[in-house]
């Protein structure tokens, strides 16, 4: 069993969450205040689930001493849409930030790419992540041992999609990742960086649109 801490301050989304992912033999425990929280035995757990609007004190600062005094896995899970606070919450480890409101679905798929990701520091409950076709050395990605002559933005790109397999990446997400992509045409930019991707690739069905959200690599 998977054993998630959450400390979120609405009881009715905690729960509608918890009895999804519990269908996966995932156990969460749940926190409205964040001081309850981090005193909750924090090494027991194998991943945390934070929002960022608190009581008595900011998820930022929660999710800073999670990762200080733990070092446990975090995803932010939160209404906030200021790019501040996404910035704030990756530079101070955070491994995802979702923004509400999302498909349990998606929140699923991210907390079983993270446990894979940290498999290799022995997260007793990873699960082995499917051989994959692309690998990324340095400043180079390999599609089936092939070598991939990439601009700096198709790299930036497929490193995202690669390192997220399965995963759908909001546009926001890809474009905020990017520092290349114009800023101006930077929605215009990446559709086009994603057709001579899938150029490259020679398979226009490894990347898949999804309407109204992104882009993900299957």
């Amino acid at each position: 069993m998977i054993n998630i801490l959450m400390i979120e301050d609405d009881p009715e989304f905690a729960e509608l969450l918890s009895e999804y992912l519990s269908q996966f033999d995932i156990k969460v425990t749940n926190y409205e205040d964040p001081f309850l929280g981090l005193s909750a035995g924090v090494k027991k757990f194998d991943l945390v689930i934070l929002d960022l609007t608190l009581p008595g004190m900011d998820g930022l600062e929660v999710c800073e001493e999670l990762v200080r005094k733990y070092d446990i896995p975090v995803i932010i899970s939160s209404a906030r849409s200021d790019i501040n606070d996404k910035v704030q919450s990756f530079e101070l480890g955070a491994y995802d930030y979702l923004p509400k409101p999302y498909d349990p679905k998606e929140m699923y798929a991210r907390i079983m790419a993270i446990l894979n990701r940290v498999g290799k520091e022995g997260s007793k409950n990873a699960v082995a992540a499917p051989k994959s076709d692309f690998e990324i050395k340095g400043d180079t990605i390999y599609y089936k041992g092939e070598a991939l002559n990439l601009t700096p933005a198709e790299f930036e790109v497929l490193s995202l999609l690669v390192k997220n397999q399965g995963i759908t990446q909001s546009r926001e997400q890809i474009i905020n990742s990017s520092q290349t992509m114009s800023i101006d045409s930077q929605g215009k930019s990446l559709d086009v960086i994603i057709s001579k991707i899938r150029s490259k690739l020679g398979d226009n069905k490894r990347i898949q649109a999804v309407r109204g959200v992104g882009y993900k690599l299957v």
